[in-house]
Protein backbone atom coordinates (compact mmCIF):
# COMPACT_ATOMS: atom_id res chain seq x y z
CA UNK A 1 0.00 0.00 0.00
CA UNK A 2 0.69 3.84 0.14
CA UNK A 3 0.12 5.27 3.17
CA UNK A 4 2.40 8.33 2.97
CA UNK A 5 4.81 10.13 0.54
CA UNK A 6 6.63 12.95 -0.42
CA UNK A 7 6.65 15.91 -3.43
CA UNK A 8 9.87 17.66 -2.38
CA UNK A 9 11.03 18.83 -6.36
CA UNK A 10 10.80 22.94 -6.86
CA UNK A 11 8.35 24.16 -9.63
CA UNK A 12 10.88 24.52 -12.61
CA UNK A 13 11.94 20.34 -11.67
CA UNK A 14 8.24 19.55 -11.81
CA UNK A 15 7.83 21.33 -14.85
CA UNK A 16 10.35 19.82 -16.57
CA UNK A 17 9.33 16.34 -14.85
CA UNK A 18 5.53 17.03 -16.56
CA UNK A 19 5.89 18.97 -20.17
CA UNK A 20 3.34 21.14 -20.98
CA UNK A 21 1.44 20.58 -17.70
CA UNK A 22 0.28 24.09 -16.05
CA UNK A 23 1.01 23.82 -11.70
CA UNK A 24 -0.68 26.08 -9.30
CA UNK A 25 1.15 28.77 -7.85
CA UNK A 26 -0.06 27.66 -4.44
CA UNK A 27 2.24 24.29 -4.54
CA UNK A 28 5.16 24.24 -1.75
CA UNK A 29 7.39 21.08 -1.76
CA UNK A 30 6.06 18.54 0.49
CA UNK A 31 8.23 15.95 2.87
CA UNK A 32 5.59 13.97 4.45
CA UNK A 33 2.15 13.92 2.75
CA UNK A 34 -0.60 12.11 4.39
CA UNK A 35 -3.90 10.76 3.76
CA UNK A 36 -6.62 13.36 4.17
CA UNK A 37 -4.51 15.95 2.84
CA UNK A 38 -4.63 18.47 -0.37
CA UNK A 39 -2.45 16.55 -2.95
CA UNK A 40 -1.69 17.58 -7.12
CA UNK A 41 -3.25 15.27 -9.43
CA UNK A 42 -3.41 15.95 -13.08
CA UNK A 43 -6.49 14.66 -14.92
CA UNK A 44 -7.24 13.72 -18.57
CA UNK A 45 -8.20 17.02 -19.96
CA UNK A 46 -6.62 19.50 -22.38
CA UNK A 47 -4.58 21.49 -21.68
CA UNK A 48 -2.78 19.61 -19.09
CA UNK A 49 -3.21 20.95 -15.51
CA UNK A 50 -2.77 19.61 -12.13
CA UNK A 51 -5.06 20.95 -9.41
CA UNK A 52 -5.72 19.51 -5.71
CA UNK A 53 -7.93 16.98 -4.59
CA UNK A 54 -8.32 15.51 -0.99
CA UNK A 55 -6.93 12.20 -0.76
CA UNK A 56 -9.16 10.12 0.39
CA UNK A 57 -11.43 8.73 -2.61
CA UNK A 58 -14.98 9.14 -1.35
CA UNK A 59 -17.75 7.31 -4.32
CA UNK A 60 -19.62 9.88 -5.40
CA UNK A 61 -23.05 7.54 -4.72
CA UNK A 62 -22.39 7.83 -0.90
CA UNK A 63 -24.45 9.40 1.34
CA UNK A 64 -21.88 10.48 4.13
CA UNK A 65 -18.25 10.60 4.20
CA UNK A 66 -17.30 6.93 5.59
CA UNK A 67 -13.98 7.07 8.31
CA UNK A 68 -13.43 3.77 8.07
CA UNK A 69 -12.96 0.95 5.26
CA UNK A 70 -14.74 -1.16 3.53
CA UNK A 71 -16.53 1.89 2.31
CA UNK A 72 -13.97 4.38 2.27
CA UNK A 73 -12.33 6.82 2.47
CA UNK A 74 -9.95 4.96 0.15
CA UNK A 75 -6.03 6.05 -0.15
CA UNK A 76 -5.56 3.29 -2.01
CA UNK A 77 -6.94 0.73 -4.39
CA UNK A 78 -5.78 -2.60 -5.87
CA UNK A 79 -4.98 -2.29 -9.37
CA UNK A 80 -6.10 -6.30 -9.71
CA UNK A 81 -9.72 -5.70 -8.95
CA UNK A 82 -10.38 -1.57 -9.06
CA UNK A 83 -11.79 -2.16 -12.53
CA UNK A 84 -14.62 -4.53 -11.41
CA UNK A 85 -15.46 -3.34 -7.72
CA UNK A 86 -18.51 -1.05 -7.99
CA UNK A 87 -16.54 1.93 -5.86
CA UNK A 88 -13.92 2.41 -8.34
CA UNK A 89 -14.91 0.83 -11.60
CA UNK A 90 -16.79 4.45 -13.17
CA UNK A 91 -13.45 6.17 -12.26
CA UNK A 92 -11.20 3.30 -13.59
CA UNK A 93 -13.41 4.00 -17.13
CA UNK A 94 -13.48 7.64 -16.66
CA UNK A 95 -11.13 9.36 -14.07
CA UNK A 96 -7.95 8.28 -14.42
CA UNK A 97 -5.16 10.87 -12.78
CA UNK A 98 -1.45 11.51 -12.34
CA UNK A 99 -0.46 11.90 -8.48
CA UNK A 100 3.23 13.23 -9.16
CA UNK A 101 5.70 12.28 -6.17
CA UNK A 102 9.31 11.88 -5.73
CA UNK A 103 8.99 8.80 -3.36
CA UNK A 104 6.99 7.32 -0.24
CA UNK A 105 6.91 5.82 2.84
CA UNK A 106 6.43 2.03 3.94
CA UNK A 107 6.94 0.93 7.32
CA UNK A 108 8.32 -2.56 8.71
CA UNK A 109 6.82 -4.82 11.40
CA UNK A 110 9.44 -5.36 13.75
CA UNK A 111 7.97 -7.15 16.70
CA UNK A 112 5.59 -4.68 18.27
CA UNK A 113 7.60 -1.90 16.73
CA UNK A 114 6.56 -0.22 13.01
CA UNK A 115 9.93 0.98 11.15
CA UNK A 116 9.84 3.49 8.53
CA UNK A 117 11.36 3.04 4.97
CA UNK A 118 11.61 5.80 2.41
CA UNK A 119 12.00 4.45 -1.14
CA UNK A 120 12.52 6.46 -4.52
CA UNK A 121 14.09 6.30 -7.89
CA UNK A 122 17.98 6.10 -8.24
CA UNK A 123 18.16 9.26 -9.75
CA UNK A 124 15.67 10.76 -7.41
CA UNK A 125 13.62 12.51 -10.10
CA UNK A 126 9.64 12.90 -9.80
CA UNK A 127 7.73 10.35 -10.98
CA UNK A 128 3.43 9.97 -11.45
CA UNK A 129 1.25 7.25 -9.40
CA UNK A 130 -1.60 5.82 -10.96
CA UNK A 131 -4.76 7.20 -9.36
CA UNK A 132 -8.30 7.37 -9.87
CA UNK A 133 -10.20 10.94 -8.87
CA UNK A 134 -13.91 11.01 -7.58
CA UNK A 135 -16.42 14.10 -6.96
CA UNK A 136 -18.76 13.70 -3.89
CA UNK A 137 -20.36 16.88 -2.91
CA UNK A 138 -18.31 18.97 -4.92
CA UNK A 139 -15.44 17.64 -3.09
CA UNK A 140 -12.41 16.42 -5.48
CA UNK A 141 -11.13 12.96 -3.92
CA UNK A 142 -8.54 10.77 -4.97
CA UNK A 143 -6.69 7.31 -4.27
CA UNK A 144 -2.89 6.10 -5.48
CA UNK A 145 -3.94 2.58 -7.29
CA UNK A 146 -1.32 -0.30 -6.07
CA UNK A 147 0.26 -3.50 -7.31
CA UNK A 148 2.52 -6.67 -6.00
CA UNK A 149 5.53 -5.51 -4.37
CA UNK A 150 8.81 -5.51 -6.25
CA UNK A 151 12.04 -7.54 -5.04
CA UNK A 152 13.22 -3.96 -3.78
CA UNK A 153 10.03 -3.56 -1.19
CA UNK A 154 9.02 -7.23 -0.72
CA UNK A 155 10.99 -7.32 2.44
CA UNK A 156 9.16 -4.55 4.19
CA UNK A 157 6.06 -4.80 2.15
CA UNK A 158 4.05 -6.67 0.13
CA UNK A 159 2.36 -4.32 -2.16
CA UNK A 160 3.64 -1.25 -4.03
CA UNK A 161 2.14 2.20 -5.40
CA UNK A 162 1.74 1.43 -9.33
CA UNK A 163 4.78 4.18 -10.61
CA UNK A 164 4.21 4.87 -14.34
CA UNK A 165 6.89 5.26 -16.79
CA UNK A 166 6.87 8.71 -18.43
CA UNK A 167 5.99 7.51 -21.67
CA UNK A 168 2.90 5.29 -20.08
CA UNK A 169 1.82 8.80 -18.98
CA UNK A 170 -0.65 9.72 -21.74
CA UNK A 171 -1.85 6.03 -21.87
CA UNK A 172 -3.06 5.64 -19.00
CA UNK A 173 -4.99 8.85 -18.73
CA UNK A 174 -6.70 8.06 -22.21
CA UNK A 175 -7.02 4.18 -22.29
CA UNK A 176 -7.39 2.05 -25.29
CA UNK A 177 -11.10 0.51 -25.40
CA UNK A 178 -9.62 -2.66 -25.87
CA UNK A 179 -7.03 -2.00 -22.62
CA UNK A 180 -7.16 -5.06 -20.15
CA UNK A 181 -6.92 -4.19 -16.59
CA UNK A 182 -3.66 -6.98 -16.32
CA UNK A 183 -2.05 -4.21 -18.65
CA UNK A 184 -0.90 -2.22 -15.28
CA UNK A 185 -0.36 -5.62 -13.10
CA UNK A 186 3.32 -4.84 -12.98
CA UNK A 187 5.75 -3.26 -10.01
CA UNK A 188 8.18 -0.46 -11.40
CA UNK A 189 11.50 -2.11 -11.83
CA UNK A 190 13.71 -2.80 -8.56
CA UNK A 191 16.70 -1.93 -9.98
CA UNK A 192 15.56 1.65 -10.46
CA UNK A 193 15.01 2.34 -6.71
CA UNK A 194 16.64 2.24 -3.82
CA UNK A 195 14.75 2.10 -0.02
CA UNK A 196 16.10 2.94 3.45
CA UNK A 197 15.17 3.49 6.92
CA UNK A 198 14.45 7.34 7.83
CA UNK A 199 13.73 8.74 11.45
CA UNK A 200 10.77 7.50 13.08
CA UNK A 201 9.82 11.71 13.32
CA UNK A 202 7.86 10.99 10.30
CA UNK A 203 4.95 8.63 11.93
CA UNK A 204 3.41 12.01 13.19
CA UNK A 205 1.82 13.45 10.18
CA UNK A 206 2.12 16.95 11.64
CA UNK A 207 5.79 16.67 11.12
CA UNK A 208 7.67 18.51 7.65
CA UNK A 209 11.30 19.08 6.42
CA UNK A 210 14.43 17.54 4.75
CA UNK A 211 15.52 16.10 7.25
CA UNK A 212 12.64 13.05 7.23
CA UNK A 213 14.44 11.36 4.30
CA UNK A 214 17.61 11.28 5.57
CA UNK A 215 18.70 7.64 5.58
CA UNK A 216 18.57 6.34 9.25
CA UNK A 217 22.86 5.63 9.64
CA UNK A 218 22.84 3.50 13.04
CA UNK A 219 20.25 1.65 14.62
CA UNK A 220 20.52 -0.32 18.39
CA UNK A 221 22.53 -3.26 16.51
CA UNK A 222 24.61 -1.07 14.91
CA UNK A 223 25.28 -0.08 11.57
CA UNK A 224 22.30 0.09 8.96
CA UNK A 225 22.03 -0.96 5.59
CA UNK A 226 20.04 0.48 2.94
CA UNK A 227 18.22 -1.27 -0.08
CA UNK A 228 20.36 0.62 -2.60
Amino acid sequence: MCGRFTLTADLPTLQACFPGVAFPSAYAPRYNIAPGQPILMIEAKQPLAATFALWGFVPAWAKAAPQRHPTGPYINARTETAARKAAFRGAWRNRRCLIPADGFYEWQQEGQARLPWYFCLQERRPFAFAGLWEEWQEIRTCLILTVAANERLRPIHERMPLILFPEEYEEWLWPRPSESPERWLRPFPAERMCGYRVSPRVNRSDVEGEALIEPLQETQGGLFTSLA
